[in-house]
C-alpha cells in the first residue's frame, strides 16, 4: 500500500496497555479500557430494545410497523452517519469530536430514558444514533493516539474487534433480565450512565488529537452518503412487515440505490472525498470489512431466531431466554480474551479464516440440531451457542486488525467510520434477505454456507 505504514500483522500481542514504545502521556492501559467501554455502550444500545420491545408495544400501544421504525431508528442514523463521523474526527480531532458526540448521546440516551410518549423515544432513538456515529469513529481515533506505534495499535484493535460483538450481546443479554426483573426503562440508563463517566474522565486519561488542518468535510459527499444508507437501510428494515415488491420497501430501497450510486460517482470527481475509493481497494481490507459485517449479521441473526424460537415454539419466558444465551456470552469472552494470543502466533489472517469457519460449523449445528422443538438444550443448542460466538469473536477480532493494517493516522477516523458501517449495515442487510428464506433452518443454514465462502476467500488471499 503505497504511502502507507504497513506493520506486520503476525506480531500482534494480546496487553494492548503494555505496548512497549508508546509515546508519553496518559496511561494506555485506562485510556483503553475507557474508550472499549465507550464502544461497547454504543454497540449495547443499539441492541437494547430487541427483546424489551413487546413491553414498549403494549404499554404505548404501538402497531408492528412503529414498533420497527423504533428498533431501527438508532441504527439507520448509526449507520448513515458513520462516513462524515470519521471525517469530523479526521478534521478537527479525535478528542474533540469525541466529547461533542458524548454530549450529544448522552443527552439524547436521558430523553430516551424519560420519554413520556412513543414520538419523544423515537425522535431520542435517532438522536442516540447520530452522537454514537461521531463517538464511535472518534474513539478509533483517540485510540491511535494513545498506541501510535504500528505494532501497538495493532495489539489494541486484536482487543478491540471483540468488543463490539460483546456489546451487542451484552445489550440482548441485559436488556431481557432488566426489563423482566424491573422496567425497560432501566436498561436505557446503561448508556447515560457509560457515557457520563466518559465525558469526566476524558479530559483525564484520553491525549489530545492533532486536527487535521486543510480538509474539507466533504458536505455534499456527506448528505448523499447519509441519505442513501439511511433509506436502502429503512426500506430493507421495512421487509419484515411487507412484501419485497411493495411501494412501501421500494421506494426508499430504490431511491438509497440510486443515491449510492450518485455518492460513488461523486466522490471519483470530488478534491478531498469523504471516502477516497482506494481506500477500499486492497483486497485484504475489503475481505475484513466483509468479515466484519458478516460477524455481526451471524450473531444478530442467530439471536433474533434463536429468541423467537425459543418464547414462541418452546414457550420460554424472557428470562429463561436470556439466561439460555449465557454460555454465549462467556465464550464470546473467552475467546475475544485468547485472540490476541492467537493473531501473535499465527496472524491475523489465518485468526480470520479459522475463526469464521468455527462460527460456520456453529450455525450450521443449530441449524441442524438447535431448532428442534423437543432436543434438550445440552445437545440441541449448547454445541452450537458455544461454536458460533468462539468463532466470530476470534474471526471478528482478526479482521479489525486486517481493517486497519496499513492506515495512515490522519484517516484513522475515516477507518473506524467504515468499520462501523460494516458493522450495522451487516446484520440489516442479512436479516432482510433471511426473511424471505421460509423457516429459520433455512436462515441459519445460509448464513452458515455465507459464513463458510467467506473464510474460503480470506484464505485465497493470504
Amino acid at each position: 500500500m503505497s504511502g502507507m505504514q504497513s506493520w506486520n500483522t503476525t506480531t500482534v500481542a494480546t496487553s494492548p496497555g503494555n505496548a512497549p514504545g508508546n509515546a508519553p502521556g496518559p496511561a494506555p492501559g485506562p485510556a483503553f479500557a475507557l474508550l472499549g467501554t465507550v464502544q461497547m455502550a454504543l454497540i449495547f444500545t443499539l441492541t437494547s430494545l430487541v427483546v424489551p420491545l413487546p413491553r414498549i408495544g403494549r404499554e404505548f400501544s404501538l402497531d408492528r410497523d412503529d414498533l420497527i421504525l423504533l428498533s431501527a431508528a438508532y441504527g439507520l442514523t448509526f449507520s448513515g452517519l458513520l462516513l462524515f463521523g470519521g471525517r469530523v474526527a479526521d478534521r478537527f480531532g479525535g478528542r474533540r469530536a469525541l466529547t461533542a458526540g458524548l454530549l450529544v448521546f448522552t443527552t439524547a440516551s436521558v430523553a430516551a430514558l424519560l420519554a413520556p410518549s412513543p414520538q419523544t423515544l423515537l425522535a431520542a432513538r435517532f438522536a442516540q444514533g447520530a452522537g454514537a456515529a461521531l463517538t464511535a469513529p472518534a474513539a478509533m481515533a483517540v485510540l491511535r493516539a494513545v498506541f501510535p506505534q504500528p505494532a501497538a495499535y495493532g495489539r489494541a484493535m486484536a482487543t478491540w474487534g471483540g468488543l463490539s460483538v460483546l456489546g451487542a450481546t451484552a445489550g440482548n443479554l441485559l436488556s431481557g433480565v432488566i426489563s423482566a426483573l424491573v422496567s425497560w426503562r432501566l436498561a436505557l440508563g446503561v448508556p447515560v450512565a457509560v457515557a457520563t463517566l466518559a465525558l469526566t474522565l476524558a479530559p483525564r486519561l484520553l491525549p489530545e488529537t492533532p486536527a487535521g488542518t486543510g480538509r474539507s468535510l466533504d458536505l455534499p459527499g456527506a448528505l448523499l452518503a447519509t441519505t442513501a444508507i439511511t433509506l436502502a437501510g429503512y426500506g430493507l428494515v421495512l421487509t419484515d412487515a411487507h412484501p419485497w415488491g411493495s411501494a412501501a420497501v421500494l421506494t426508499p430501497l430504490l431511491t438509497g440505490v440510486a443515491l449510492l450510486l450518485g455518492f460513488l460517482i461523486a466522490e471519483r470527481r470530488a478534491h478531498d472525498p469523504l471516502l477516497p475509493l482506494e481506500f477500499l481497494r486492497d483486497r485484504r481490507r475489503a475481505l475484513a470489512l466483509a468479515a466484519i459485517a458478516l460477524t455481526a449479521a451471524g450473531t444478530a441473526t442467530t439471536f433474533v431466531l434463536l429468541s423467537l424460537h425459543l418464547q414462541q415454539d418452546r414457550g420460554w419466558s424472557a428470562l429463561q431466554t436470556s439466561a439460555a444465551f449465557v454460555p454465549f456470552a462467556v465464550a464470546l469472552l473467552v475467546s475475544g480474551r485468547v485472540a490476541g494470543t492467537l493473531i501473535t502466533r499465527h496472524g491475523a489472517s489465518a485468526v480470520t479464516t479459522s475463526g469464521l469457519a468455527v462460527a460456520a460449523t456453529g450455525l450450521a449445528l443449530l441449524a441442524i440440531t438447535g431448532l428442534a422443538p423437543n432436543d434438550p438444550y445440552a445437545y440441541g443448542l449448547l454445541p452450537g451457542l458455544l461454536l458460533l460466538p468462539a468463532g466470530a469473536a476470534a474471526g471478528f477480532a482478526g479482521a479489525a486488525v486486517l481493517a486497519t493494517d496499513g492506515v495512515e493516522p490522519q484517516q484513522t477516523g475515516l477507518a473506524g467510520g467504515v468499520m462501523n458501517t460494516a458493522m450495522e449495515l451487516g446484520p440489516t442487510v442479512v436479516l432482510a434477505a433471511l426473511l424471505t428464506a421460509g423457516s429459520d433452518t433455512t436462515s441459519l443454514a445460509a448464513t452458515a454456507i455465507a459464513f463458510f465462502a467467506a473464510a474460503f476467500l480470506n484464505t485465497r488471499s493470504r
